[in-house]
């Protein structure tokens, strides 16, 4: 018998692609959409690209019935997860692609996120959702914090670069940049296409959001402080990622120990010397491709790190955990081929 899915904050731009991914899941289905906002309307109507698919009408998250549900995926704004959480039985597990749970210390949430953590009681059931490197302990976790884009997009690479010592934990620089749609769907005025189209711009200089988790993590990678410069820009595409990543170590040492680390997984790939990944290459698909260039200055790496934002980056990476969460086959519903053009 398939799983039976609930996803709610459909009417975002990562609850469509779950939508369009357990849909094709062999074995989800999916039992009911909420989107508060949107209650009562059928999903056509909000997306009609998906108007041809037989879906449950929008309801509001407190209208679902949780009886036979055996996963959620959480797509609400951050601080609403905390809360929610308490209100799902326990026999339901939930991939949170809020920020809510990623960080394990409350002192540490509230100094990103700029209000308290309400739920630190239940923060011991959550696991980081970053597969590759947490895939054990995903398997028997009740929440899985689903990664942030851009951090997804940096670990990927670091995390195994540092507990290997190829690289040093200090300096790490990450110059990363996002499509437009890392932003989400609600109205924001620089998002307009008049204002974002043709432009390159910077945000959350020295106090991005996800610093709080890259610090976690990195730290984490190597039992000791590691604090990461870290600066994000927007750039005029839809989709795609890229974290341009600056460190001291030997090129050919990180690739060759990238490449072993990462030779069994199906959705990491690192490229062959002097290959360069692009993000139209990713589009679409739940595959990250890294690439390890040596700098001019001696005993310094460049690597190159990119993703779909909205798959490997979010949704994809989402119905990942979930696959390991319920026992299923980890790549079900995610061979998906990247688009190009």
């Amino acid at each position: 018998m398939n799983k039976q899915i609930a996803i709610l904050g459909a009417s975002g731009y990562t609850g469509a692609e779950l939508v369009r991914l357990v849909h094709a899941h062999p074995n989800m289905d999916i039992a009911a959409l909420a989107a508060d906002r949107k209650a009562g309307q059928p999903m056509a109507s909000v997306f009609p690209h998906l108007g041809h698919l037989d879906l449950p009408d929008l309801v509001k998250i407190e209208d679902i019935d949780y009886s036979n549900i055996d996963l959620v995926f959480c797509g609400l704004p951050h601080g609403v997860a905390h809360d929610f959480v308490r209100t799902v039985p326990d026999h339901v597990k939930i991939v949170d692609l809020s920020p809510d749970f990623r960080l394990e210390d409350g002192e540490a949430y509230e100094k990103w996120y700029g209000g308290p953590h309400k739920a630190l009681d239940l923060q011991g059931a959550a696991v980081l959702g970053l597969p590759e490197v947490y895939r054990d302990k995903i398997k028997s976790a009740r929440i899985a914090a689903n990664t942030g884009c851009f951090v997804a997009t940096s670990l990927l690479p670091l995390i195994p670069a540092l507990k290997g010592g190829v690289i040093d934990s200090d300096p790490i620089i990450i110059d990363a940049k996002s499509g437009v749609s890392g932003a989400g769907r609600g109205l924001k005025e620089p998002m307009l296409y008049s204002e974002a189209n043709e432009g390159f711009n910077t945000y959350g200089v020295a106090h991005h959001r996800h610093m709080g988790e890259l610090d976690q993590e990195l730290s984490k990678a190597v039992g000791k402080d590691v604090c990461a410069t870290f600066t994000p820009h927007l750039v005029p595409m839809t989709r795609g990622m890229q974290a341009t990543i600056y460190a001291k170590g030997d090129a050919n040492a990180v690739r060759a120990h990238l490449a072993s680390y990462y030779a069994d997984e199906p959705f990491v790939h690192v490229l062959a010397e002097g290959e360069v990944p692009q993000t139209q290459h990713v589009k679409g698909s739940n595959i990250c491709r890294i690439a390890v260039f040596a700098d001019r200055q001696a005993g310094r790496v460049i690597i190159l790190s990119v993703l779909d934002n909205l798959m490997k980056g979010a949704s994809g990476q989402a119905l990942q955990n979930a696959n390991i969460m319920l026992g299923l086959p980890e790549t079900a519903g995610l061979g998906i081929v990247p688009m190009f053009p």
